[in-house]
């Protein structure tokens, strides 16, 4: 039965004042709620695993801030550190103690990595990493992905063109042919694609970069025997290995997709996660690697909020907590349970839905398919159920991204009466979307 739709009437108009300062109303093109039905929801707080908006709906969060909070909203170990640093100073550009302490503290616990920068953002640390790599090996051209989104920086801001191994074709207005033709787009796991690529473009790839599990397009869960080629075959032919972790690192485990894959790549980067949700990010690699980074090496990056201490602050007191033993396998048996309750269901009603998951991510694809690794595999039609379950669960108050591409998270604040709150409402949000 379909759920009687909530007020958004607070949100509709603070939407409708928006709009005349922001483009499409919104600071990020997601939140306009263009692939779902209704108005964008107005966040006014957040606390554990719970969100108010503007109209005084309360929802279980399944967003987290798009990942970083995986301690859940409000947490006060970070709350308490934040606010003790802001009576001492919100930016100083210039070096701190704190910068230090979270850099030890994720470097001690993190065998993947020897030396790191902080940045302000995810897109940053890829976009910073793109320049190592091209300044540590000589080289221009980059290899990404189809489905792999690694921030808005404008060599990684392409898609696919036609054939076995094209060059990029720029994906937003303002992004020169030039920088996307430096830019190789393939499908994942194709293996001839990629074998093609260092023939047709040999001693020109500096790097081939993959998000760590590709979760910006879907769920695109990577067999271990593919990953292991890339680096493979990136090793043989003197090109660097970037694993874009600013979903997957810290939240896989503490050291992220290397350690669950097994791999050692040759940059990783990372995001708001390693901040307590705080606007930082930070890409590291080998020392031999990182000595090539300015001031000591020939490569320029540079930023006056790299470091700030207020997101140092939070981001010592969040790894603290990631650091302790069990953290990830509690947090992965309960996503778990969360998952296979709701994949019960689906098997009994027949419904053609499929739940992958891995670590404590989770996303709903409307297939039959056991596997679905490529973008292509995704059915751009299947996204109109999303829509519809995406409108009941908001409905009855569990909150999900606005897209049927984007991926979901369980946090450690989500407790066991939030959980099963939230299968329920799945369960009734699927049997609207199927049988109406």
């Amino acid at each position: 039965m379909k759920a009687q739709d909530i007020s958004r009437e607070k949100s509709a108009e603070l939407f409708e004042k928006a709009k005349k300062y922001f483009p499409g109303g919104v600071n990020s093109p997601v939140r306009a709620f263009k692939s779902v039905y209704g108005t964008p929801l107005f966040i006014e707080k957040g606390d554990k695993a719970h969100l108010w908006d503007a109209d005084g709906n309360e929802f279980i969060d399944f967003c987290c801030s798009w990942g970083p909070l995986i301690l859940g909203h409000n947490h006060p170990a970070i709350r308490e550190a934040v606010q003790a640093q802001l009576g001492k100073g919100l930016s100083f550009g210039a070096p701190t103690l704190l910068e230090n302490e979270l850099a030890e503290l994720i470097l001690s616990n993190n065998k993947y990595i020897e030396k790191i920068r902080f940045v302000s953002s995810g897109t940053e640390a890829v976009m910073s990493a793109i320049r190592l790599a091209r300044g540590y090996t000589k080289r221009d051209k980059i290899v990404k992905f189809e489905g792999c989104y690694h921030g808005h920086s404008d060599s990684l801001l392409v898609k696919a063109g036609s054939g076995l191994v094209t060059f990029g074709e720029t994906s937003s207005a303002g992004v020169p042919k030039a920088f996307a033709d430096e830019t190789i787009v393939i499908s994942l796991n194709d293996k001839k694609a990629l074998e093609q690529v260092f023939v047709d473009f040999k001693d020109q790839i500096a790097a081939v970069i993959i998000e760590g599990v590709p979760a910006n397009n879907g769920l695109l869960i990577q067999d271990k025997e593919y990953i292991h080629f890339l680096r493979e075959i990136t090793k043989a032919h003197g090109t660097l290995l970037i694993f874009d972790e600013v979903i997957t690192g810290f939240r896989l485990g503490f050291e992220g997709a290397a350690k669950y894959y097994d791999i050692q790549p040759d940059i990783i980067t990372y995001g708001k996660i390693i901040g307590g949700g705080m606007p930082v990010g930070a890409y590291g690699a080998s020392a031999e690697i990182m000595s090539n980074i300015s001031p000591d090496g020939a490569v320029y990056q540079a930023g006056t909020l790299s470091g700030n201490p207020v997101a140092m602050a939070a981001g010592i007191a969040a790894l603290q907590v990631l650091a302790q033993p069990g953290f990830y396998e509690k947090l992965e048996k309960t996503t778990q349970q969360f998952v296979e309750e709701i994949r019960s269901f689906v098997t009994e009603k027949n419904y053609e839905v499929k739940i992958f998951t891995v670590g404590s991510i989770f996303w709903f694809a409307f297939t039959a398919q056991e596997k679905i690794q490529s973008a292509e595999q995704i059915d751009p039609a299947s996204m109109e159920k999303y829509k519809v379950m995406h409108r009941e669960l908001l409905n009855r108050g569990i909150y999900f991204g606005p897209s049927g591409y984007e991926v979901g998270f369980i946090s450690a604040a989500h407790t066991e009466e939030d959980l099963n709150k939230a299968v329920t409402a799945i369960k009734e949000a699927l049997m609207v979307t199927f049988e109406g």
